[in-house]
């Protein structure tokens, strides 16, 4: 997975914690943002995923990974 660049991306706190669950969100998230647009750092405690922006909208982004199973909580508050 490519390297994003974290001052753009849009960052979530997500429960995604494992190599098991980031399988488990790669289908839609790919079909969603796009392969190599986004990751996840499960060595922060706070398990971030991060988004290349003008991929999807914030939005887009936590109903599809709630419809994956997992909690996310948006970092960025533009409002």
């Amino acid at each position: 997975m490519s390297h994003i660049t974290m001052k753009t991306a849009l960052k979530f706190k997500t429960t995604i914690n494992c190599s098991g669950c980031i399988a488990a969100v790669t289908p839609s998230l790919n079909r969603l943002a796009g392969e190599g647009h986004w990751q996840v750092d499960v060595t922060n405690p706070d398990k971030i995923l991060a988004v290349e922006q003008g991929t999807a909208t914030e939005a887009e982004i936590v109903e599809t990974v709630k419809k994956a199973g997992y909690q996310i909580t948006p970092l960025n508050t533009n409002s």
